[in-house]
């Protein structure tokens, strides 16, 4: 049954950056894990967990690997401790994954970019890994009130507020799944394929290949690459020093670069 009280007012809380109504994340990954959320929760307890997160009850959020921990201050003298935990990605399988995403450089740029691909899920999925949580079993959701929803008001609070954590960090939902940004980013150029010199190319006399000289070359089918973004050559140079109206010009020209469609795409 849900608890109700009057919040007690804190000074310097964790607020929402959507002060009033509307909708919380903005990005991509962001709104996947809020309707996850929204699909099971709730209804008036995502309310008042989404006021909680506007009124800055949340007075602490660390995301560690596998568990995010969080204080929010209810109606009680000392704040509620929330805990938000998934399942660990056995080290052999994010190895996999890191392995996957090395392979190919618009992966590699994007992330070292700080980019997240909407098609990392995909690299996932095929080693059994779901990123977001597909349901609440996916997380395990514990708060020391004596409410015994799941989630109550002040996990939602927590819940919403993580997600506009990834909005500015999209690593953090790396690092919630055991890889820091560091960790990631030192792997995939550990394991960038490495340039072949022409000189190490052993060749093969014409006369000794004229069986198969005019045979036709097989022709493997590759997966479209993924869309090209194309404000990502903005983020992967480094700004030149031009100002205009004390503004960098990579800022100037951003919003012109995202209006435009991605590259490789169709028309």
């Amino acid at each position: 049954m849900p608890i109700y009280g009057k919040a007690r007012p804190v000074e310097g809380g964790l607020k929402a950056k959507s002060g009033g109504r509307g909708s919380i994340g903005e990005q991509w990954w962001s709104r996947r894990f809020i309707d996850v959320l929204e699909s099971f929760a709730d209804r008036g307890r995502l309310t008042r967990g989404r006021t909680y997160a506007r009124k800055g009850q949340v007075i602490e959020l660390r995301v560690g690997a596998y568990e995010v921990t969080a204080l929010v201050q209810g109606s009680d003298p000392e704040p509620y401790e929330v805990t938000i935990g998934i399942d660990p990605i056995q080290a052999t399988v994010w190895e996999s994954i890191e392995e996957a995403l090395a392979s190919q450089a618009v992966f590699r740029a994007r992330l070292l970019a700080g980019e997240m691909p909407p098609e990392i899920e995909d690299v996932f999925a095929i080693f059994g890994v779901s990123l977001f949580p597909r349901s609440s079993t996916d997380m395990h959701l514990m708060c020391s009130c004596p409410d015994w929803g799941d989630p109550c008001k002040h996990t939602a609070a927590v819940l919403y507020l993580l997600a506009e954590a990834f909005d500015d960090d999209p690593f953090l939902i790396l690092a919630w799944h055991g890889r820091t940004k560091d960790d990631l980013l030192a792997g995939l150029r550990r394991l960038e394929p490495a340039e072949v010199d022409p000189l190490e190319i052993e060749e093969t006399p014409l006369a000794e290949r004229m069986d198969d000289f005019w045979a036709p070359a097989a022709v493997h089918d590759r997966p479209p690459a993924p869309p090209i973004p194309p404000a990502l050559l903005l983020r992967l140079l480094d700004p030149p020093k031009v100002k205009i109206r004390r503004k960098d010009l990579t800022d100037v020209l951003k919003p012109a670069y995202e209006a435009l469609p991605d590259l490789d795409q169709p028309e």
